[in-house]
């Protein structure tokens, strides 16, 4: 697990031909034509507002979007660039916000994510 940092998929999004969301938790930076051509074949952009090319948004726009759909999704949410790659078409992902990556801040006790001082607490009751 990981802290959330937006400006990675931010940076990500420079040159995505489109994005597009299955409306649970997979969540997609789209890099080429043949990718969006892909997710269209799987059934994304059938549900409304669930595909977007960057003829349609700006980047910013691409952007704000992405976070409101990594809002609204279940807890096993992820963001991925995805490239056509040839060869093995898994090398093409690239992960900007992974499974169960958080907005929480580390602790400095710890080092879990969102306990926010309390495990400092807890040992001090041990005693």
């Amino acid at each position: 697990m990981a802290k959330i940092d937006w400006d990675n998929v931010d940076d990500g999004l420079v040159g995505a031909k489109a994005i597009a969301w299955d409306t649970c938790h997979k969540i997609y930076v789209l890099m080429d034509d043949e990718q969006v051509a892909k997710m269209r074949e799987y059934g994304y952009g059938d549900e409304p507002d669930s595909l977007f090319t960057s003829d349609e948004k700006t980047h910013a726009e691409m952007l704000e979007t992405l976070k409101e759909w990594f809002a609204q999704s279940c807890s096993l949410k992820f963001i991925q660039a995805v490239e056509t790659v040839t060869g093995d078409p898994n090398e093409g992902f690239t992960d900007l916000i992974g499974q169960f990556d958080t907005d929480e801040d580390e602790c400095d006790e710890c080092y879990n994510f969102g306990c926010d001082g309390e495990c400092a607490d807890e040992d001090e009751d041990e005693d």
